[in-house]
């Protein structure tokens, strides 16, 4: 399982990468895993408002149609529109290429409740 040190990590399974005072999210590469050959990715809007620990989109695979949690509260100010056009992107590279939001936090503290690659892993094994 690739795992990023340099990111956090959601119980829900979606990764956090700070940058420059936002955010950029997506799912982890055990989520992509878990739910296979992902088909549809729906997003919300850039100016949208996302709610810590609530649903802010999902992605559609052939097995199933999964939420999207926000890892943390802010304001949507960047979607990646190339998951439109390319949803396996989130299969072929969750880090990278697959990013869903960026998002302006309006409590970074919150960043710090996530969990650490390791913390994560951990999680993951359990499962």
């Amino acid at each position: 399982m690739n795992l990023p040190k340099d990111l956090r990590f959601s119980e829900e399974h979606e990764w956090v990468k700070q940058e420059d005072g936002k955010v950029r999210i997506g799912i982890t590469d055990f989520a992509q895993s878990e739910l296979g050959d992902i088909v549809f990715v729906e997003l919300p809007s850039v100016g949208d408002e996302v709610t810590a620990n609530e649903p802010f989109g999902s992605v559609e695979s052939v097995k199933t149609v999964s939420e999207l949690y926000a890892p943390i509260s802010g304001k949507v100010v960047e979607i990646n529109e190339d998951l439109d056009d390319s949803p396996e992107f989130v299969n072929e590279s969750p880090y990278e290429k697959a990013w869903m939001i960026v998002v302006e936090p309006s409590d970074a503290s919150q960043i710090d409740d996530l969990m650490t690659a390791e913390q994560y892993e951990e999680m993951t094994k359990e499962d």
